[in-house]
Formats: structure tokens, C-alpha cells, sequence
């Protein structure tokens, strides 16, 4: 009995030992196939993850290479100030490439200068002789007449040559009595005929003093009919005008001594009056003498006056690069006064030469100069500094700096200059 107790226990605790044994196996090989698993899963997740991040990475790498391409065909600048811009770009943005021409541009020549008396219709007054002034008749900016009197003086030499006519004067009565006689005398048979000759010969004598005494009175600026029924008071000598005009200066004082060399007034006629102008050395080739002008002056903006071209200067001043002309304007009222600023708008000769011109738009201002946005391929532009001259209808010559044939940006221009400045910048900031 005992020993099927011990043997029963025996069995049971060999079950109880083998079934312990074999969850023991059972559960160390699940958690290890549970580990594998949740390692596994812990590397498809980071596979996951890397791959999602590897699309995310190529994804900004495309993006920012988009980017980057789109700033290689937009806004790359190359040395020299050069912008890049794709064939694509610049339809989008309405830059249009065309080739440097010439072409004949209509319009005028603007030019500045200031407004002239006419020196050609400008006195110098002086006296004829020396004298003290005694009387001054017309002042500083007066209207006067051709021979009006301006000023009187008291002249010894005057005096004299009044004597002389006066004496003058008396010896041909005489000599015009006497050969009336001496005619009566013959006709008489009293005296003899070469009494009459010799008496004739003593008339045209005196004669001829009297004529020679008149025109020195004359060229002293006295004219004969005041000596006619002279009372030989003292005489005075009078400073007239010689054309009709304005006074413009003056500098007769009354007690002063006067002398030929010394100016006492000068009379200007402004009736017309000139126009100084400087043209630029580059336009001398589209103007002419004759050509047509018209001249506005900043104290009456809404008129115009109308006048030629009467003189070109020869020589170029060399601190400006410009050269004198001279426009005639005829001046009603006196409107245009001497040392006025002007403004000159010439017209051009129908036949003026082609000359190198872009579109207005087409020009930019950076760091104060004119630019062009000149390009060589097509998709590459450089800034080239250029010099402009006259503008007409919307088109600008070109002076220097362009070639024709070069091609630029003749529209779209201001993007390219957008464009220029924003690589600046960036530049500026890396």
C-alpha cells in the first residue's frame, strides 16, 4: 500500500514537473518571438519613418531646387552685375528683347541760354568834343528818338567854331557885295572886266570857308537851321541819339568833363532782341543757319516767340562741350528783357541723319546714371551706362554706350532693374 502511494506521488510530481517545464519553454520562446516581433515592428516603423522622411527630404530638395532653379533663371547674377533670366521668365515678367536701330527722330532740339540785347542795333553816345556838362535831358530807361538831344555841354571848342562861322559868313556878304558892284561898275564901263574875276575869285573864296565851317558845326552834331537867326548867345553843345531805342545806361552828371573817349549814355533798340543758346557739340550736325526756333521764357509760360537762327558759333567751349548760337526774336512791348533765361525749342531739318534710339521705357536710372539692360544670349543681362541726348515721341537718342545691332531689353526693363537691385541685397546680406 505504501509503496502505491510513493509511486503515485512519484508520477505526480514528474507531470506536475514536466508540465512546469513546458510552459517555462513556452514562455521563453513566445517573449522571444514577442520581442522579435515588437523589434521588428519598432524597424518597419523607423523604416516607415525614414522612408516618409526621405520622400519629405526629396521632397524639399525638389522644392528647393525648384526654387534654386528658379532663381538660376530669375535672379542669379553673374559677374558683373548680370541677371539671368530663362526664356519662360521673361515672357512671364513681359521683358521683349530686340536689336539696337537707327531711326530718324522727329521733334526739336531743346537748348537753354538767357535772352541779349540785339548788338547790332546798340549806341554808344558820346560827345563829338570836350565840354562840361551843363544839362542832362534823359535818364536810366527812357524812350528816345533817333537825334533827340540826351544831354548838353559847354564847349570852348564849340565857341571857336561858331566864331570861325559867324566871321566866315560875314566875308561872303561881303565878297557877294563887293562883285555886285564891281558887275554894276563894269556893265558902266567904269571898271575894268578884270576887276569882276578877281572879285568872282574872292566870292567863291569865302564861299567855301562858309561850307567848310558848316559841316564842322555839323560834325560837332550842330545842325544849320538852329544857327539860322542866331543872337550869338553862348552857345551849347548838344549830345543826341543817334538811333531810337531805350537808355540803358547812363552816366552823364551834370558838372562833369566830357570828352569823346567817354560814353555818356548807351541806347539800346530792344524791338528785337537775341537769344544766346547752347547746343550740345553732339547735335552741331541738325542745326543750321535759318532754321527755325522758338523761345519760351520762364515769366510768360503760355507764349511763345518765334524767331531764327541768324548765327553758329566756331569754337566749342571746352568745360561744357557746347557751342553758341544765336536766335533773333522780335520783341513786342519789350516784353523780353535782357539777362532773362530762356529755353529754345529748334526744329529739326526734315533731312537730320538716323541717330541710335531706344524707347523711353527702355532706359533705367541706377546709382544716377542711364542704363540699358544689354544682353548677348539672350537670357543674360548686363547693366550698360549710357549717355542720352535729345527725347522725341517717346523714343531717346542714344549718344554713346549702345552699338547698333547690340541687343537689350526694350521692354521690361524696370523688372530687370527689380531683378539687379534684388541680387544686391542678397549679396549684400550673405
Amino acid at each position: 500500500m505504501n509503496k502505491k502511494i510513493i509511486i503515485i506521488v512519484i508520477i505526480l510530481v514528474v507531470a506536475l514537473g514536466g508540465g512546469f517545464l513546458y510552459r517555462s519553454i513556452n514562455s521563453k520562446s513566445g517573449g522571444e518571438e514577442h520581442a522579435e516581433k515588437i523589434e521588428v515592428g519598432h524597424k518597419d516603423e523607423k523604416a516607415v519613418e525614414h522612408t516618409e522622411a526621405g520622400h519629405k527630404d526629396e521632397k524639399e530638395g525638389e522644392e528647393h531646387k525648384d526654387e534654386k532653379g528658379g532663381h538660376e533663371g530669375h535672379d542669379e547674377h553673374g559677374e558683373e552685375g548680370g541677371i539671368k533670366m530663362t526664356a519662360e521668365v521673361q515672357k512671364q515678367n513681359g521683358v521683349v528683347i530686340a536689336p539696337a536701330k537707327k531711326q530718324r527722330l522727329g521733334g526739336v532740339i531743346n537748348a537753354t541760354g538767357k535772352v541779349e540785347a540785339n548788338a547790332d542795333r546798340i549806341a554808344h553816345v558820346s560827345p563829338r568834343i570836350s565840354g562840361k556838362i551843363v544839362a542832362v535831358i534823359a535818364s536810366l530807361g527812357d524812350s528816345v528818338s533817333a537825334g533827340q538831344s540826351l544831354a548838353t555841354l559847354d564847349s570852348v571848342e564849340l565857341g571857336e567854331a561858331l566864331g570861325r562861322y559867324h566871321q566866315s559868313k560875314t566875308k561872303l556878304g561881303l565878297a557877294q557885295s563887293n562883285m555886285d558892284r564891281i558887275k554894276g561898275l563894269v556893265e558902266k564901263k567904269i571898271a575894268a572886266r578884270k576887276d569882276i574875276l578877281l572879285a568872282e575869285t574872292d566870292f567863291k573864296s569865302a564861299e567855301a570857308e562858309l561850307h567848310t565851317d558848316e559841316e564842322r558845326l555839323s560834325l560837332y552834331g550842330v545842325p544849320m537851321a538852329e544857327l539860322e537867326g542866331s543872337n550869338r548867345k553862348k552857345p551849347l553843345l548838344p549830345v543826341r541819339s543817334p538811333i531810337s531805342g531805350v537808355i540803358t545806361e547812363k552816366h552823364a552828371i551834370v558838372g562833369e568833363l566830357s570828352d569823346p573817349s567817354k560814353s555818356l549814355y548807351t541806347v539800346a533798340d530792344l524791338s528785337s532782341v537775341w537769344v544766346m543758346v547752347d547746343i550740345n557739340e553732339n547735335d552741331l550736325a541738325k542745326i543750321s543757319k535759318g532754321q527755325n526756333a522758338i523761345v519760351i521764357i520762364g515769366a510768360y509760360p503760355n507764349l511763345k516767340f518765334r524767331g531764327r537762327i541768324n548765327h553758329i558759333a566756331d569754337a566749342v567751349d571746352q568745360a561744357t562741350r557746347t557751342v553758341k548760337a544765336r536766335i533773333e526774336v522780335a520783341n513786342p512791348g519789350r516784353m523780353l528783357k535782357p539777362e532773362m533765361f530762356a529755353t529754345a525749342e529748334l526744329a529739326l531739318k526734315g533731312d537730320a541723319p538716323p541717330v541710335l534710339a531706344v524707347p523711353e521705357d527702355a532706359l533705367q536710372e541706377l546709382e544716377g546714371k542711364k542704363v540699358l539692360f544689354v544682353t548677348d544670349n539672350g537670357t543674360e543681362f548686363k547693366v550698360r551706362p549710357v549717355e542720352a541726348g535729345r527725347a522725341a515721341h517717346g523714343m531717346v537718342e542714344i549718344v554713346s554706350g549702345l552699338k547698333e545691332g547690340e541687343r537689350y531689353a526694350i521692354k521690361g526693363s524696370f523688372m530687370l532693374k527689380a531683378e539687379q537691385k534684388k541680387g544686391e541685397l542678397e549679396g549684400h546680406n550673405h
